[in-house]
């Protein structure tokens, strides 16, 4: 039985993907400057954040699909 993508990326993963450390993706993410994704401050814990990333807006970012 083959596995299904998942819709969303780690930030670890993008970063594999660009070759580019995963702290350029967080904080290309916490600045609004990568379009493919959300970072967002938690409220339970104001130093900690979290990431939300489009598979399919990554690939598209990165000229994978149309």
């Amino acid at each position: 039985m083959k596995k299904e993508k998942s819709k969303n990326l780690k930030p670890e993963e993008a970063a594999k993907i660009m070759e580019k450390d995963v702290m350029f993706v967080r904080k290309g993410l916490q600045r609004g400057i990568l379009p493919f994704g959300h970072a967002i401050l938690t409220h339970s814990n104001p130093d900690r954040w979290s990431y939300h990333i489009s598979r399919k807006k990554f690939e598209e970012y990165m000229g994978e699909i149309d």
